[in-house]
């Protein structure tokens, strides 16, 4: 005979199982600075991506199990490119984007037993720094339009505290960067070292081409900024240079 189990308690549960899994991975952050959208993530992988390209302007970021959101991603890619051609490329926005995924993740979340361990992104740079739009979507298909900056995954709470006393919108790639490493060094409460080598980076340039906004940095164009940002949070000025490298790719596996 099965057992009856109310509602309330089978979502809380399912919350609850959801927010485990997306706190055993790190945390990845996303914030406006003068030239566009920051994203940078905890992530040693080089081909296992948490930040990727959607379309013109639009790009995705995301935490938790690497195989439920390298489908959204895959989904979000295909929507758009449809949406796309059947009407015209402006008509495909963050917003459009986000509530798709958010209709996905709350029927997988209401409808299934096991719900999806993942919290994603969908950020589109605009003409200006008011234009831009940044969106959070949770496990259960919520969604919230942040203002400024965020943080998800792994210890969240901690990283966006440690980011709120250094955002600044205004400020340059440099500092921008500065300030997203300095909070993702403050993950789980204690400061630990955070090279080059095991961050994810990634850029979308308001300036940069019509449709492509979306651009990698990598290698020595990392370094170069890291230690620009240290040296302008030391007094001196920052600095603003990318890497050419661009494109779509998947995410990173949960917990690495």
């Amino acid at each position: 005979m099965p057992f009856y189990v109310s509602p309330e308690q089978s979502m809380k549960d399912k919350a609850d199982y959801a927010r485990k899994g997306i706190a055993r991975g790190r945390s990845a952050v996303v914030l406006q600075y003068d030239g566009g959208i920051l994203f940078v993530a905890d992530n040693i992988s080089r081909t296992l991506h948490k930040i990727s390209e959607l379309y013109d302007r639009i790009a995705f970021a995301a935490v938790g199990r690497y195989n439920e959101f390298e489908n959204l991603r895959q989904m979000g890619v295909r929507m758009a490119d449809v949406r796309g051609y059947a009407y015209d490329r402006s008509d495909v926005s963050g917003r459009v984007l986000a509530n798709i995924y958010a209709q996905t993740l709350g029927t997988v979340f209401s409808e299934s037993n096991k719900p999806w361990e993942v919290e994603i992104v969908v950020a589109e740079v605009g003409e200006d720094a008011a234009a831009d739009q940044i969106y959070r979507i949770t496990f259960d298909g919520s969604v919230v339009d942040e203002q400024g900056f965020l943080a998800m995954g792994g210890s969240a709470e901690q990283v966006t505290t440690a980011l709120k006393e250094r955002f600044d919108k205004d400020a340059s790639l440099g500092d921008a960067l500065n300030a997203a490493v300095h909070a993702l060094r403050h993950e789980n409460g204690e400061e630990r070292d955070l090279d080059a080598g095991g961050l994810e980076v990634a850029v979308l340039e308001r300036e940069r081409r019509e449709h492509r906004k979306f651009r990698r940095i990598t290698g020595d164009r990392l370094t170069g900024l890291m230690e620009e940002g240290a040296s302008s949070a030391g007094g001196s000025g920052g600095g603003d240079s990318s890497e050419e490298e661009s494109g779509s790719g998947s995410a990173q596996q949960n917990g690495s």
